[in-house]
């Protein structure tokens, strides 16, 4: 096995979900940003970036805590501590949408009726548009994409890290919403992580099915 082929799977061994983290010990701002940009580069459907990621401050870590069952120790303990918001109804129509083909992918004026017409069909034939719901949930898909690349980052980084979905998603939204962070007609939250070093060695080494019982070549 090739040096980097080592470092990637000596990665994912380290990593596991940390349930605390040391306090003391603080992750450095040029690792952070490099988390966060493994985050903010990760692909998604069609290109089009249904996330946006916040980071929490100790006062809102407070707030948020008495309805994060999931989040105890890391909201205490954590060096950094990300919530990661999907977007709603993203479709070729929507502003966010047609911002973004125009303003930020610079597509040729001649040729957006095309693309709109592909992103129309695709969500069509993928079911993604039948609903608000099914919108929100295939954004929310996208963003587990950007989740995974920042903790491979962090482990790559000898950072811990750990995600979290145990939370009262509607106190949650709640409490983000009256604190002006969450903007609830265009965003929900998917999931929260955080991001330290850990406070002790887990019990146990990094558990698996066989490859066999998950892998299939046909």
């Amino acid at each position: 096995m090739s040096n980097m082929n080592q470092t990637i799977i000596d990665a994912f061994k380290f990593r596991h979900a940390t349930k605390q983290f040391d306090p003391s010990k603080k992750v450095s701002d040029e690792d952070f940003e490099t988390i966060l940009e493994a985050g903010r580069l990760s692909p998604s459907s069609l290109g089009l970036e249904p996330w946006h990621f916040v980071v929490v401050r100790e006062t809102l870590r407070d707030k948020l805590k008495s309805y994060s069952w999931g989040a105890q120790k890391q909201l205490d303990t954590a060096s950094h501590f990300v919530l990661i918001f999907a977007r709603k109804n993203v479709t070729s129509q929507s502003e966010y949408v047609q911002n973004l083909i125009r303003g930020v992918k610079q597509y040729e004026e001649s040729t957006i009726p095309a693309v709109n017409e592909k992103f129309d069909n695709f969500q069509t034939n993928f079911h993604i548009n039948d609903n608000e719901r099914t919108l929100y949930d295939w954004a929310s898909k996208q963003t587990y994409i950007a989740l995974g690349n920042m903790m491979t980052t962090a482990a790559l980084l000898g950072v811990d890290s750990c995600p979290m979905e145990g939370f009262d998603l509607d106190k949650v939204t709640e409490i983000l919403a009256e604190e002006g962070i969450l903007d609830t007609e265009h965003f929900g939250i998917s999931v929260m992580v955080g991001f330290g070093y850990r406070a002790e060695e887990p019990a146990h080494g990094k558990v698996r099915q066989n490859k066999d019982d998950v892998i299939s070549w046909v």
